[in-house]
């Protein structure tokens, strides 16, 4: 069944409510309201998708209701309706988020038009949800995306797992999605009435980490005035996440063995023990068996918290994932910014396909952020991706965007030649989206040479 486009015109005027109703094109189911208090029990029962809102309402301010409608849970596009002359203060207010405004009188044709384009924005916001939703049906694991062998090794884990109460050890580098893994284990387990309450024990300076994870009496040190209560309490019934475990204190890794083993904490600067029924997991991006023979992580704690092990791989070994992740970028940031669908283009997919990411999907996420708010035009070419991305020598690992000659010095003749063919090729090809004969083309040599002299450098061919 179709959605219907709704509409609630906030107008203190009757007759101007019901000139606009009738200005409307048919299909659009209408309300409306003459106050603010009328209008904030409509917004929260009928949740419409466009509000046609008038700042004059006799004495009260329209302006109140913008800040209401972006705290919904589904919140409209809201076009300003303004007396001429106060089109100042309608731009403050879609500088606050309105959609759009119009000034009294109004045209029909204009009034028309903006709710038109108000209509097709929250189209394709419900397109883009669908997508979404049937993209992550198809390839994801709750908020988790990937098709991939080794992600599927993660999605039978946690599926394993999350129903019980071990502790689990989440690794993987920064970036590749550890608390998403934290997560899906506390949503899929049977703790979800209780909190997942999370801890980074990085961004935690040493001296406050203990009243951090036990909480502390009124008293106890220098500052504490008053009681404070603990991670560990806060996440009763649910689930503690110790993010970053491997930056934890040694000090402190001992009070969390005995946390662990006994169930039971005490408040810095109290004597009474308090029984803590939690799940732990935690995550780290470090080798905690490398920090134990270097004496900077306690080995009794490590075989504690890695009752089970979960290994979120790189980005870089699950490339076949990165196709799935940027069309899920794309729609997330595409209705986040308000921009037309777009897409990359064959030749900037296959850029990204041999790029490593050390950031992981986190940096993918950030790239297609910026992409999306810096386009101009509906696709997105190979031409618009950063230069560490574009001349990035997946042989090699290095960007070659930015090698001079001091490099090619310090080699013999024969491998400075290599080396800067292989910069030179890599640059062309890229600019000409991997097309040999456009390529080849350009820079003044037969097909089949250019071909011959990829071989002999190892250039993989991506795409002809």
């Amino acid at each position: 069944m179709k959605h219907k486009t709704t509409v609630l015109i906030v107008d203190d005027e009757a007759t101007a409510r019901y000139g606009i109703r009738k200005t409307l094109d048919k299909g659009f189911d209408v309300f409306e309201a003459a106050s603010l208090e009328s209008a904030r029990k409509t917004l929260e029962a009928e949740s419409p998708d466009i509000v046609l809102l008038d700042l004059n309402l006799g004495g009260e301010n329209g302006l109140d209701l913008l800040s209401a409608t972006a705290k919904a849970a589904h919140p409209p596009l809201v076009v300003i309706i303004t007396a001429h002359g106060n089109e100042k203060i309608a731009v403050e207010a879609m500088k606050a988020g309105a959609f759009d405004y119009v000034a009294k009188p109004f045209e029909i044709e204009e009034l028309r038009l903006v709710v038109r384009n108000a209509a097709e924005q929250i189209h394709l916001r419900r397109e883009n949800e669908r997508l979404r939703n049937e993209l992550v049906a198809a390839t994801g694991f709750g908020e988790m995306i990937g098709q991939s062998p080794a992600m599927h090794k993660v999605f039978d884990m946690i599926e394993k797992v999350a129903e019980t109460d071990v502790t689990v050890l989440v690794t993987g580098e920064s970036g590749c999605g550890k608390e998403l893994v934290a997560n899906e284990l506390h949503q899929r387990s049977t703790r979800t009435t209780g909190d997942l309450v999370t801890v980074n024990c990085a961004a935690i300076p040493e001296n406050l980490i203990e009243s951090e994870l036990f909480g502390h009496e009124k008293g106890a040190f220098t500052g504490a005035v008053q009681r404070r209560i603990g991670k560990f309490e806060r996440a009763l019934g649910g689930t503690l996440f110790l993010d970053e475990i491997g930056d934890m204190p040694v000090g402190t890794q001992a009070k969390i063995l005995r946390a662990l083993e006994e169930k039971k904490i005490e408040r810095l600067g109290s004597n009474q023990t308090i029984d803590v029924d939690v799940r732990i997991v935690s995550a780290t991006n470090h080798d905690l068996l490398e920090q134990v023979e270097k004496g900077e992580f306690r080995k009794d704690l490590y075989y504690r918290l890695e009752v089970v092990g979960i290994h979120v791989p790189p980005l870089r070994q699950r490339k076949e994932d990165i196709p799935l992740l940027v069309e899920y970028f794309l729609d997330i940031f595409c209705d986040k910014h308000r921009k037309e669908k777009m897409e990359l283009t064959p030749g900037a997919l296959a850029v990204l396909m041999r790029y490593s990411f050390p950031g992981n999907v986190r940096q993918l996420r950030n790239l297609m952020e910026r992409l999306i708010v810096l386009a101009g035009k509906s696709e997105i070419h190979e031409t618009d991706l950063p230069e560490e991305i574009r001349y990035f020598d997946p042989d090699t690992g290095v960007d070659t965007s930015g090698m001079g000659i001091a490099p090619l010095l310090e080699m013999d003749l024969r491998s400075a030649r290599n080396t800067f063919e292989r910069k030179y090729l890599l640059v062309k090809l890229s600019d000409h989206n991997y097309n040999i004969t456009h390529t080849a083309t350009a820079i003044g040599i037969h097909r089949q040479s250019l071909q011959q002299k990829m071989k002999d450098l190892n250039l993989k061919k991506v795409e002809s």
